[in-house]
């Protein structure tokens, strides 16, 4: 990289930090609590954005204390607006941010957790080192688990099931082909609660992202029990863990293909090559010692494949070589783009298993292609993962921006050679 295009990267940084610090911190009407807001597209918080506030809040490497507090307001929020049962909700919608929307505020209609909700509080709680949050979340936390036992395992198998294609947030996405819902669960116009089934011939589905992150929710819970003290409830959490990781293996692994796919009422396997594989990592149901064989014939065979996930510009939302990734849609699309999202899941795992001169590789790209086209499109949810065309969705998108100071800080780090390095000798 030119010394040119190294001030323009860090031009793009003030401009992103301005940005955040302007439009992305706020407070709701009525509200002293500052926040971390998405995009104007999507006004408001979301479930499965709890990230961004959390990976803010340690962002500098170092936890501020006015980050931290974002990243407490935001779990509170979720907590605050838990119902007596224990379901969070999916969305709150700004009313002041979204002029124009006629739907319903809170939204109760899906799930789209993305990343499990406890073990975000987890990392807050130990950044914060509150015993009385830490109490409260587990408590809370508690209360979650039990509602998707409840509610999300009516075929009785021991694992959350997936009944609208909103669930997982995978828009356009080939896995939920089928589905009589696609969007979520709506009657008269009205939207049903995520509690309802509705009837078709495919769901409920044991949907492997789901599922990972329930994995992930009882071992934030195991830990939750330890820092309060618990011990005993701790093993139990550990054990529940133990049975939702070897009940994704029997329903969803298959070892033929070396990947885990969607399981469908019927029983039968979707085999679509979905970003879903992602999350086995991401909440570390793959132990990289005892697992170490099937990381390896996963990654290799799989996401390090340039037929399938290992593209120009990593990593696709669903493998390219998929049949379900033509006549995708121009846009939000997890049946084809290379997702901020996805990208900045990647922090959460790569390093990890070890896979960190790669994850330099997708840091270099993603910031190689928004700085290209930062003129013409500001830093968006997706990118074209051949071309690294931005699609038009979602300008100042808050996943995109994080993942773009994160790469700049990250390739400082590791000296000039990591800048130079050609993308055509990975």
């Amino acid at each position: 990289m030119t010394e040119q295009e190294r001030d323009r990267v860090r031009i793009i940084c003030d401009k992103i930090s301005q940005r955040i610090e302007e439009k992305h911190i706020g407070c709701f009407h009525g509200s002293d609590a500052p926040l971390f807001f998405i995009s104007t597209e999507y006004p408001g918080l979301w479930l499965e954005h709890v990230y961004d506030a959390v990976f803010y809040a340690k962002l500098s490497g170092e936890v501020l204390p006015e980050r931290l507090a974002i990243a407490k307001n935001t779990i509170q929020f979720f907590i605050d607006n838990q119902t007596a049962e224990g379901q969070y909700p999916c969305f709150y919608r700004d009313p002041a941010r979204a002029v124009n929307w006629q739907g319903e505020w809170m939204g109760y209609s899906h799930i789209q957790e993305c990343v499990s909700f406890p073990a975000l509080c987890l990392e807050v709680c130990q950044m914060a080192e509150d015993s009385r949050l830490t109490e409260r979340v587990y408590e809370s936390a508690k209360k979650w688990d039990g509602w998707l036992r409840k509610y999300r395992m009516t075929r009785g198998l021991g694992l959350v099931e997936q009944f609208v294609g909103y669930d997982t947030g995978h828009d356009w996405s080939g896995r939920i082909q089928g589905f009589s819902c696609p969007g979520r669960y709506e009657k008269d116009g009205e939207p049903m609660n995520a509690a309802v089934l509705p009837q078709d011939d495919v769901v409920p589905v044991i949907a492997v992202d789901m599922n990972a992150n329930f994995y992930g929710t009882q071992k934030a819970l195991a830990a939750l029990a330890r820092l309060c003290g618990k011990e005993q409830e701790a093993q139990e959490w550990e054990q529940r863990a133990a049975e939702v990781k070897q009940k994704l293996f029997e329903i969803c692994y298959d070892k033929e293909d070396a990947f885990f796919y969607d399981v469908d009422k019927h029983g039968k396997k979707r085999k679509y090559l979905s970003s879903t594989i992602f999350h086995l990592f991401q909440e570390k149901v793959l132990d990289p010692e005892a697992d170490s064989e099937l990381i390896r014939e996963i990654y290799t065979r799989h996401i390090k494949n340039p037929e399938e996930f290992w593209t120009e510009y990593p990593f696709p939302s669903m493998a390219v070589c998929d049949p379900s990734c033509k006549g995708h849609m121009p846009g939000n699309c997890w049946g084809y783009y290379s997702q901020a999202l996805i990208a900045l899941r990647c922090t959460r795992w790569m390093d990890d298993y070890g896979f960190g001169e790669d994850f330099d590789h997708i840091c270099r790209k993603w910031l190689e292609a928004w700085t290209r086209c930062f003129d013409d499109m500001k830093l968006g949810q997706e990118l074209d993962p051949f071309t690294g065309e931005p699609s038009q969705c979602s300008e100042w998108y808050s996943s995109c921006m994080l993942f773009y100071l994160y790469a700049a800080q990250r390739l400082n780090g590791v000296g000039r050679a990591v800048w130079e390095h050609q993308s055509g000798s990975d």
